[in-house]
């Protein structure tokens, strides 16, 4: 790339760093201007995941033609009784272009926002073959400008937000619009818009569902599969989960910030019995555990005190409670999820136990792979692979309707109108 052909720096929104809106009365004039914009709503979010012990939004981002960017505080606005159903009608029907937007729209759904429809730039561009598909690798691909981004883990919820915080905020919808319109004619051009509105369609569905909850969430602690034979480790590893989690929700902080899974498996595999082998652990023992050396250092230090309050006394006596446990108390492993209806992940299994649907299997991946690059669409866009995994682990796949299973599976229109004929062939 020629000096002159590379991406320019946006350090700024063209129209400047918007205040933030945080009143019940400016959040009614921001609905007024979004009312008479125009086109599509360029829409994103801010967490204070890692600081905060729950994932909500801290901050919401708009932008639409003839409205500029609007930054709204939900937290705020919502205590002095706004409500979003204003802001839906404002919008009706556009389309909302979001970056990823299974990150964002599970906590629009908790707020109230209604989207009608959905232009993920994200999944756009993996349909459109880029190998790199982060916001600011594709407004570089698509608008030659990249973005200043310094500011992703910050913690959101303080207040009041610093300037160049609202800034980097803004940026995330400043070119979203543009954006729409330049990939909107790239799909077109490819033939592959009618298969982002249906993905775009199935991705709007699915992020505005209810979120699912997980029977058992302490089995989603970092590297716990160390412990899978270990049922009195998993003990210890529930104990500790169960009496942080406790505590984070009671001080709104971020468990991690109180005792780290790290932490929780060291335990869980030492299993200390005695105050000596306690102190052992330094980890367990630690008070204020977060030190990076970085300007995250000064947001950390707001959380400092809480973690004070938490004594090692408190992990201690959660670890000597499950040691005290019964062997009928203990944890029993999941059962396995290596049925029918949702094949082996293990190309080693399939290729020793299973070789005649280990040769389905990759002869329907060859065909898949062939259909990615005439296509120029990666192959996981064009069918998620267990789908086909799913396929070839059955009894009879070649008595199957293809097409049929798949769509049962979950595959979009699209999909099986692309691939269900070659591979019903590929695997007679």
């Amino acid at each position: 790339m020629n000096a002159a052909d590379e991406p320019r720096l946006l350090a700024e929104p063209r129209g400047g760093v918007p205040e933030l809106t945080d009143t019940l009365d400016a959040f009614r004039r921001v609905i007024q201007r979004f009312a008479q914009g125009t086109g599509s709503v360029a829409a994103d979010a801010e967490r204070a995941s890692g600081f905060r012990y729950g994932h909500e939004d801290w901050l919401v981002q708009f932008k639409r033609e003839g409205a500029g960017i609007a930054l709204v505080d939900p937290i705020a606005v919502a205590a002095e009784g706004g409500s979003w159903d204003d802001f839906n009608l404002a919008v009706g029907d556009s389309a909302w272009i979001l970056h990823d937007s299974l990150q964002d729209l599970p906590g629009f759904a908790d707020l109230g926002m209604r989207p009608k429809a959905l232009f993920d730039t994200e999944m756009a561009a993996r349909m459109l073959g880029l190998h790199r598909f982060g916001l600011a690798a594709v407004t570089e691909h698509f608008l030659g400008l990249t973005l200043a981004k310094e500011h992703s883990a910050a913690d959101w919820s303080y207040r009041p937000l610093p300037r160049d915080w609202r800034n980097y905020a803004a940026l995330d919808v400043e070119l979203l619009i543009e954006l729409e319109d330049r990939m909107t004619a790239e799909l077109r051009r490819q033939g592959k818009d009618g298969w982002a509105r249906e993905e775009f369609a199935y991705l709007l569905a699915k992020g505005m569902a209810p979120r699912e909850r997980s029977p058992q969430p302490w089995r989603h602690i970092s590297r716990i599969n160390v412990l899978a034979r270990d049922r009195r480790g998993l003990a210890v590893a529930r104990a500790l989960w169960t009496r942080r989690d406790e505590i984070a929700r009671r001080y709104d902080i971020s468990p991690n910030l109180l005792l780290a899974d790290a932490s929780i498996i060291e335990a869980a595999v030492k299993k200390p019995r005695n105050a000596r082998e306690f102190r052992a652990i330094r980890s367990l023992n630690e008070r204020v555990r977060v030190h990076t050396g970085s300007e995250q250092d000064k947001m950390f230090e707001r959380y400092a005190p809480i973690q004070r309050e938490v004594k090692p006394s408190v992990w201690k006596d959660a670890i000597g409670e499950a040691l005290a446990l019964k062997p009928d108390d203990w944890p029993v492993p999941p059962p396995p999820a290596s049925d029918e209806g949702n094949a082996p992940r293990s190309m080693r299994y399939w290729e020793d136990r299973h070789p005649e649907r280990y040769a389905r299997l990759q002869a329907a991946r060859r065909v898949i792979n062939q259909i990615a690059e005439d296509t120029r669409t990666p192959a996981d866009v064009i069918v998620k692979p267990q789908y086909i995994r799913n396929l070839c682990w059955t009894d009879e796949p070649a008595s199957r309707d293809v097409a049929e299973f798949l769509a049962g599976q979950g595959a979009r229109r699209w999909q099986v109108g692309l691939i269900a004929a070659s591979v019903t062939r590929a695997i007679m």
